[in-house]
């Protein structure tokens, strides 16, 4: 049996591999597919974000190859952003529901 991190990894990795090569290389992301992994793995993020061109941006912040697509790798900078911002979120409301 996985260890709960062992897991995780394992989730990650597939959520990715889900939704890549949809429309082309099954190693990477297009614009197209990463919208459609950020809208349904990461809907409430998205909807409270008022920004029309998030997903352009976080495209053009991910794809450090300047390819137009978004390899694991380059994903993965995306889910530890993600994690990093919301662990110093709710680090933040501890401190200061006390």
């Amino acid at each position: 049996m996985p260890s709960q991190l062992e897991g995780a990894m394992d989730a990650l990795i597939a959520v990715f591999y889900n939704y890549s090569g949809n429309d082309g290389d099954k190693l990477k992301l297009n614009k197209g597919e990463l919208k459609q992994l950020l809208n349904s793995e990461l809907t409430n993020f998205l909807t409270s974000q008022k920004d029309p061109m998030l997903v352009e941006k976080i495209m053009n912040d991910l794809d450090s190859n300047k390819d137009n697509e978004v390899d694991f790798n380059e994903f993965v900078v995306l889910v530890a952003a993600l994690t990093v911002a919301c662990n110093d979120f709710f680090q933040q409301q501890k401190k200061t529901s006390k």
